[in-house]
């Protein structure tokens, strides 16, 4: 009777709107939309993501009222891709699309495969209906995964799988690899043909240990789905520097080492890619010097790529070289040396983190007083006695 319930529930609620709406998908997944919900994915327009907003107020394609970031900050915007594809006036209204879902969940699971370019790539979507894409290990061949309620044992046993909503097909091999997610994170190029954000393909080759959805949708406690109770999900928040950082910082690692003369601090990135890839984040190591608990000495230094023209930064769609780049690679260990010589009765307590933004360009971005900008996140924290 539940069961019934719920598939009434969904065919009224897919017959009332044209556009399938993400919390339609809460009836059966509460707790993947619970994550979705609070993502960057959600939060992605210029009417959830102020840092996107300051940026996109100083575009010059906002003066031609042509919302080019549409194709991914909102693709699920129909009506705005269609006017920029009519030239015509493209905008993001403030709406329900825009605040509620810009990248929907039905969007990115009928991403049928990535087509490449040079600037940016393209989401190619299925055009079957109501057919998504997921990834399930046991059923990697199966196109077509349909609801069964099955018993056995003179009924006594039941069994539920699939969805009473939609079909499933986990023979997609992009979903398990992450090369779904590199129709948007994989490159983006200015006019000047110059690229502002690149993730290495090699980051999705299904043989790494760690790709785009191992790293940033790990597996987590919970259900995901009502309707078949698992011990685990994959986690629908995307971790990232914007969201859930801590399923992060385990890809950080650090050392301390002790000399003579001076310490060393050594920070590891385990990440199939670059520290950071958008060029407003600064990451940076943070070290103080403590005696008998007092702080007697403090240091910093910092990890940047700068983007600019002329070696001088600028904002995005200006720049055609690096100015500067000193972010950690994939998979590089960055070894620094401190000068200073310890004793017993020094402890050294070392900080990674990293801001959302270059405070250098804050003041230009006007988000001097937006919290998020400003505040230092923490992704490591050690303390080393020294001997």
């Amino acid at each position: 009777m539940k069961i019934f319930l719920l598939v009434i529930f969904l065919i009224l609620e897919l017959n009332a709107n044209d556009y399938i709406k993400s919390n339609t998908c809460k009836a059966c997944h509460p707790t993947i939309y619970s994550e979705f919900y609070n993502s960057s994915h959600r939060k992605s327009s210029i009417h959830e993501d102020p840092i996107h907003k300051a940026v996109w107020n100083l575009h010059p394609n906002k003066k031609d009222e042509k919302y080019t970031c549409a194709k991914c900050h909102t693709p699920t915007d129909l009506e705005l891709l269609n006017n920029l594809k009519n030239d015509k006036k493209a905008l993001p209204i403030k709406n329900e699309v825009q605040t509620q879902e810009a990248i929907s969940c039905v969007y990115c699971h009928s991403i049928k495969n990535i087509e490449e370019h040079s600037k940016v790539n393209d989401n190619k979507l299925t055009d079957k209906n109501k057919v998504y894409y997921s990834a399930n290990e046991e059923n990697k061949k199966l196109k077509d995964k349909k609801f069964k309620n099955e018993s056995s044992m003179f009924g006594m046993m039941k069994k539920k799988s699939g969805s009473p909503f939609h079909h499933i097909d986990y023979s997609n091999k992009d979903y398990y690899t992450g090369k779904m997610c590199m129709g948007c994170h994989n490159k983006l190029q200015n006019n000047n043909s110059f690229n502002l954000c690149e993730v290495d393909m090699k980051a999705v080759d299904i043989k790494e240990e760690k790709n785009c959805i191992s790293c940033h949708m790990p597996k987590v406690e919970g259900s995901a789905t009502s309707i078949k109770i698992t011990k685990t999900h994959r986690f629908h928040g995307f971790s990232s520097s914007t969201n859930n950082q801590d399923l992060l910082a385990k890809y950080i690692k650090i050392d301390f080492k002790q000399n003579l003369s001076n310490f060393e601090v050594s920070i590891k990135n385990e990440a199939t890619h670059n520290l950071f890839l958008q060029p407003l984040r600064v990451a940076m190591l943070k070290i103080s010097i403590l005696k008998d608990s007092k702080v007697i000495k403090k240091e910093e230094r910092s990890f940047v790529r700068i983007i600019g023209k002329d070696g001088k930064a600028t904002m995005p769609w200006l720049a055609n070289s690096e100015v500067k780049n000193t972010m950690i690679k994939a998979k590089e260990k960055r070894v620094l040396t401190f000068d200073y010589k310890l004793d017993s009765s020094n402890t050294v307590e070392v900080v990674f983190g990293y801001y959302k933004v270059n405070p250098k360009v804050l003041k230009k971005l006007k988000l001097e007083n937006h919290k998020e900008s400003t505040t230092f996140n923490v992704l490591k924290s050690e303390f080393y006695k020294a001997q």
